[in-house]
């Protein structure tokens, strides 16, 4: 199987603030919106420190690119943006962008969303391969159909088995190299949800991204997965209601409200007029909530 692997070039500051952190998902972001089709969900992302550090020094699953707001993406990562506060991530990309970190802008970066990160001691590290040109400012792709690109691929996997990562799993064995399931985080969830619904909650149309939240069906405490089919865009009010079983979404994909919101708080007049409503759901359907996760709100969760 011929796979591709990115290396791209990475702040230090953001480097060592999530080797030390060592998070199950990481932001790479950069400080303007760019599309990203260089990957599959699957194959590797690679990390590059800035010359004259010219080596490998770390890496990760691709899982999904996307364009998002600062404030939006602090809020779905956090520190995995490499970053020790929203503050700390503004002043960089206002850097990156030359402008003044006292910009009142809510900066719309783009974020490559990365899962099962791994970062090398500097004993591990592995120098850039031999056609890494120090003109490159961004990341350089590689693909395993090349005998000499192959070798990065090799070498990544025999650092993997040393440090025990999870990431290295059958590849070495067989000797082919393969996609790996990316395992989603809550960030890389909630990015790859509101994408596909379109930014818009999948109730009521509402697109002020603030409002919206990536909803689990079955949560994950409770053997639900984060993944495409376990979650619905909704507005933070319905999540609520979602969430304490006022409200469910049928295997029809139709709003029902329960009669409790009535009975209990003595309103819910805007709620009962979405009662029926058909849920909007992604094109794909491989991306549409799972019916066997909506049985299971509906005879676990939902009050009726």
């Amino acid at each position: 199987m011929t796979v591709r692997l990115v290396l791209a070039v990475t702040d230090g500051d953001w480097f060592n603030t999530l080797r030390l952190a060592n998070p199950d998902e990481v932001n790479f972001w950069s400080p303007s919106p760019r599309v990203f089709q260089a990957l599959v969900p699957g194959e590797l992302f690679l990390f590059k420190l800035h010359a004259p550090r010219n080596f490998v020094v770390g890496g990760g699953v691709f899982a999904h690119a996307d364009e998002m707001p600062c404030s939006l993406a602090w809020e779905s990562f956090g520190l995995k943006n490499g970053a020790r506060s929203l503050l700390e991530m503004r002043n960089r990309i206002a850097k990156y962008r030359s402008v003044s970190p006292q910009e009142r802008e809510d900066f719309r970066i783009g974020s490559r969303i990365l899962t099962q990160p791994f970062f090398f001691d500097e004993p591990d590290w592995i120098p850039v391969p031999a056609d890494w040109s120090p003109n490159i400012v961004s990341f350089k792709t590689y693909t395993t159909a090349n005998i000499t690109d192959r070798q990065l691929w090799e070498q990544i996997q025999r650092r993997l088995v040393i440090t025990g990562s999870s990431v290295q799993q059958e590849s070495l064995r067989y000797g082919e190299p393969y996609l790996i399931r990316p395992r989603l985080g809550q960030g890389a969830f909630r990015a790859l949800v509101t994408n596909i619904y379109g930014r818009r909650c999948a109730i009521t149309g509402e697109k002020t991204l603030p409002a919206l939240d990536a909803v689990h069906i079955r949560p994950f405490g409770e053997g639900g997965e984060r993944e495409a089919q376990n979650g619905i865009l909704l507005r933070r009010d319905l999540h609520s209601l979602f969430d304490g079983g006022y409200v469910t979404v049928d295997e029809a994909f139709r709003f029902n409200v329960s009669s409790k919101i009535k009975e209990e708080f003595e309103n819910g007049k805007d709620y009962y007029a979405l009662d029926g409503k058909e849920l909007f759901v992604p094109l794909r359907p491989d991306q549409r909530p799972e019916p066997a996760f909506l049985r299971w709100h509906n005879e676990t969760r939902y009050l009726g």
